[in-house]
Order: structure tokens, then sequence, then C-alpha cells
């Protein structure tokens, strides 16, 4: 039976790269590769899969909420590669759970573990339940040399936790952060608000 992979880690950690190198090399093998995307994610075109290096593959298949897969678009397929796979449902987990076991396709998720508040996607969060495999993809903090472990948003150039918890950026809207740097930051900006924002204090991580 092929596995279901979760591949997680912060904002700047390299993911898509990853995903486009797994991607790279088993075509380069001659073999099928299906790559599946949020239709939400925008960024960069409608139907790409960019990484920050530059590097793009159009998808294959866009999902919403409303997806259902048929089986019959896997079939003669070598792989399966989901890129920001936080932002799908829990049923489109649970299908790609199906995939892997039924259709005997491996299923290679990659995407952010929480959101900019510490909070587990709903995607993340059932990846993290079903998974048969689970790999950090690592990156230092951009404060220090740290391992980041967060995701910090910035408004105009500032720390926040308010906001949508799905808001598309890059790094000009986040940064990894180590807990230390993500809680000093945050009561710093905070601060220098005169605690002006009720409701919206960095969590209490030690």
């Amino acid at each position: 039976m092929a596995k279901l992979y979760f591949r997680y880690g912060t904002v700047g950690s390299a993911k898509t790269l990853n995903l486009l190198a797994v991607t790279h090399n088993y075509q380069q093998q001659n073999k099928q590769v299906l790559l599946v995307k949020p239709k939400l994610d925008t960024r960069f075109g409608n139907d790409e899969v960019k990484s920050r290096a530059g590097l793009v593959k159009k998808a294959d298949i866009l999902v919403t909420d409303e997806t259902i897969f048929d089986s019959r678009d896997f079939e003669g397929h070598d792989c399966v590669v989901v890129d920001e796979a936080q932002f799908l449902s829990k049923s489109l987990i649970d299908q790609l759970r199906l995939i892997a076991s039924r259709q005997n396709i491996p299923v290679i998720c990659y995407g952010l573990r929480t959101d900019f508040r510490g909070n587990l996607f709903e995607g993340s969060k059932r990846l993290f339940e079903i998974a048969d495999s689970l790999e950090e993809v690592k990156t230092t903090c951009a404060f220090c040399n740290r391992k980041a472990i967060f995701n910090l948003k910035l408004l105009d150039g500032k720390p926040t936790l308010t906001g949508p918890t799905i808001e598309l950026g890059a790094e000009e809207k986040y940064l990894p952060a180590c807990s230390i740097c993500y809680r000093e930051q945050l009561e710093n900006q905070y601060v220098a608000m005169g605690d002006s924002a009720p409701g919206q204090h960095a969590p209490n991580l030690q």
C-alpha cells in the first residue's frame, strides 16, 4: 500500500521548492506526476505552482472545499503531489488518504502546520491525524539562528495578530520565527502601541 505523506514547515522553508524537485525527479524517470493545488491560492497565477527560487509548474487539478475527486483522474500516475495542503478541507484530505490506500499511489502533501496565531489549519490537523509519514521541512528564524516554528504575520511591516486566518502573502506579509522571537516581536509591538489591541496579546509561550 502506498503512503500519505505530510511535509510541513513554516513560511520560507522551501516547501514548494522541495515539491517541485520531487516532481522533476519523477518526471526525469519518465514517471507520471499529478500536481494538485487549492484554487484559492492565486499568488502566482490561477494554476501555477511557483517557488520563491523561481521554479514553476502548472497544476493539473485545482480544488475547492466542494471538490469530489474522480478516481479515474489518478489512473496511470506514479505519484500525487499537493501544494499548500493546509488550505484543504478535512474531506479532501480523507479523499487523498483513500487514493493512497486504494489506488496504491503515493500522495505527498506540502504545507504549513499552523496559522499566524499558532493554530492548526484544518487540512494540516487532518494530515497529522491520518498521514503515514510526517516530515518537517526546517528553516531558521528570521531574527536569530534558532529553528523557526511559527509564522509571524506583518501588517504595514509590523507584527500583528489581527486579520483573517487565511490571508495570502509572501515575505512582505509573513516571516518564519522561533518561539522566543515570535513572542518578543509581538509583545514589543503591542507595548509600542500602548497596548491598544485588547484581546490580541501574544500567546504566553515559554
